[in-house]
């Protein structure tokens, strides 16, 4: 709940509810979140956390940047991102976070916090294309 809590907070603070983001406000958004959860966190990519969905999602937002994509399109190819980030916390072993005291055991399973992750940014991808 806390790193969702804060994702939501700073996403909150740069999109606003009075207009449509650009891409670059979106990816400077992301951006900060990923951030700012790493940071909270203290988690880094291959400890099979959400982190490994956030960052290579956060990158390919911000790749869009000066690209010629909309949000919706930006956001759609970054979400396959994120789901092809969260399949590959399979192969991974939990160094931190709930899922460290199962160890290799848990080499297989997806981590559920970056499972959870790409659903959501899928399902906010299945809004905007709306």
């Amino acid at each position: 709940g806390a790193l969702w809590g804060i994702i939501f907070d700073v996403l909150g603070r740069h999109l606003g509810d009075t207009s449509s983001p650009t891409v670059e406000i979106l990816a400077g958004a992301v951006a900060e979140a990923t951030n700012e959860v790493v940071r909270f966190g203290k988690a880094e990519l291959g400890d099979k956390t959400m982190v490994d969905v956030l960052v290579p999602f956060a990158n390919a937002l911000s790749e869009a940047v000066g690209s010629s994509e909309n949000v919706a399109e930006a956001w759609s190819r970054a979400s396959l991102i994120a789901d092809s980030a969260a399949s590959a916390t399979s192969k991974l072993t939990p160094k931190i976070g709930r899922a460290r005291a199962h160890g290799k055991k848990s080499i297989g399973t997806a981590d559920p916090g970056a499972v959870s992750a790409a659903l959501i940014i899928r399902s906010v991808r299945d809004v905007l294309e709306k």
